[in-house]
């Protein structure tokens, strides 16, 4: 089949060209570099991603397809929906790699294919918003998921970190398994994996369109670490490097949601009545397993792994509401991006008490953080709020937004659901507080603080605080961006 791929369709995609570009010339440069420069890699992949994320501002508004098949659809959409997305997918890896840099030194595991392996990492991600065919989502997934198996165990020969690469790996296999054959199941119903194709074509499939939309729907509720396809994110969280930990974290479970969103929402809406019924109950499950079982929890970064699961219920639950409510994909885009800020900046904050790979991870580390490092223990007080929702952060503003979208769409019991969980995780989240301003600790503990790494907990803050107070100009970014979604797919 001959592929149509006029030069100029280049620049549409010039933000993914970017980050693989700038990923494989960073493998190149760092062949030449002399062993004292070698940190200068970070650097420069932060300029990357700089240089990335404003040619995505720069294409806001510019919606074209590219890559079109002749006599087909096109396999890559470029419009305000993935332009947003870029945007969070290319500050998710910039703020990763501003608390990667002085971390990887003090776990021991200062070596440059991390931020190689990041960036393509975040390339994948990328082509998970772009993609407008199921077979190049499960590419996208994949070129997603191999880089953070290696980087999961980053931290050999540590045991810990060996096995979570392992885990993550035969886990992640599996559910791709799921993936592929739904979409096998959707191609044999409509004829197509295009999805403007499937959108056309998916109403009269019977049982084989809806059990390929349930293999679909395992394959990336294991991506967003939904229950109950979530096992493998405690033990992975726990042993990965932390600032891995984090990536993955934030990046990894966007990347589902888009995925879903575009799928389900854009391409399978007139199949709704089999997948919001099964989506609103996997997120009442996700949030009550979530927020339960990490009260009993005392490593933090296993705590924050469940809160994880947590936060992908309340995101799928905007999902759920979105065939009813119209607000419903904007909720759920603003509650990935406040998400993003809150939960990089309580990492950022975590790597900071954090002395070696593997020890400060203990909820017993944070006691008498304030008198250690005021600014540090202030800091990780205000994303805990974010975290539970508390005003005035971007945690409250993005569960504003999604308990509404749920409420236009009749679904009160899931609000319940919603606002009875988040009582119940203020209370684990407040617990690290309480460990940090109630207690005296140990006074001989170390705290980093680096300028990298400050900036990463000063920027992450800062907009938390702004989404918090004035949430409404992100707001209606994400309306624009689902209007476009919209257009782009039927026009496909």
């Amino acid at each position: 089949m001959d592929f149509q791929v006029p030069a100029f369709n280049l620049i549409f995609i010039s933000p993914l060209l970017i980050v693989i570009g700038w990923g494989m010339g960073l493998m190149i440069v760092d062949m030449f570099l002399p062993q004292g420069r070698k940190h200068l890699i970070g650097w420069l992949s932060l300029v990357g991603y700089v240089v990335a994320l404003v040619q995505t501002l720069a294409l806001w508004g510019w919606e074209r397809g590219v890559f079109t098949p002749a006599g087909g659809t096109p396999m890559i959409m470029v419009d305000n929906y993935s332009n947003l997305l870029n945007v969070v997918f290319l500050l998710t890896g910039a703020i990763s790699v501003l608390f990667s840099i002085n971390y990887l030194g003090k776990a021991g595991i200062d070596r440059n294919e991390f931020y190689y392996l990041m960036m393509f990492s975040v390339s994948g991600m990328m082509l998970m918003g772009m993609a407008n065919d199921l077979i190049l989502v499960f590419l996208a997934l994949e070129l997603l998921s191999i880089p953070l198996y290696v980087l999961s165990g980053f931290a050999r020969p540590r045991s810990d970190s060996e096995e979570s690469a392992m885990k993550y790996f035969l886990l992640g296999a599996f559910a791709s398994s799921f993936l592929v054959f739904g979409v096998a199941l959707i191609y044999g119903a409509t004829g197509s994996t295009a999805l403007p194709v499937v959108l056309e074509n998916i109403g009269g499939s019977g049982a084989i369109g809806a059990a390929g939309v349930a293999l679909l729907l395992v394959g990336l509720g294991f991506k967003v670490a939904a229950v109950p396809f979530h096992m493998w994110t405690p033990d992975v969280y726990e042993g990965a490097p932390t600032a891995v930990t984090a990536f993955m974290s934030v990046g990894a479970k966007v990347g589902g949601f888009a995925a879903m969103i575009r799928i389900f929402v854009y391409a399978l809406p007139d199949l709704g009545d089999t997948w919001v019924p099964a989506l609103a109950v996997l997120a009442a499950i996700t949030m009550i397993a979530g927020n339960v079982i990490a009260l009993s929890q005392t490593n933090i970064k296993r705590m924050l792994g469940y809160s994880s699961i947590a936060h992908a219920g309340y995101i799928m639950m905007a999902v759920a509401s979105s065939i009813r409510s119209e607000n419903g994909v904007s909720a759920a885009l603003f509650y990935m991006v406040a998400y993003l800020f809150t939960n990089l900046g309580a990492f950022a904050v975590v790597i900071a008490v954090e002395r070696q790979a593997g020890t400060g991870v203990m909820l017993s580390d944070y006691k008498g953080l304030a008198k250690r490092s005021p600014l540090m223990a202030l800091a990780l007080a205000y994303f805990m709020l974010s975290l539970t929702g508390v005003p005035p952060t971007g945690g409250f503003s993005g569960k504003f937004f999604v308990f509404r979208s749920v409420i236009e769409a009749d679904m009160i019991w899931l609000v319940l659901v919603g606002v009875v969980t988040s009582v119940i995780s203020g209370y684990f989240y407040l617990r690290v507080v309480y460990y940090a301003f109630m207690f005296e600790g140990d006074d001989t503990a170390e705290v980093t603080s680096r300028p990298a790494l400050n900036m990463a907990v000063a920027l992450t803050a800062v907009v938390t605080l702004v989404l918090g107070l004035a949430p409404g100009f992100v707001y209606l970014l994400t309306q624009d961006a689902v209007v476009s979604g919209v257009q782009r797919l039927v026009g496909g």
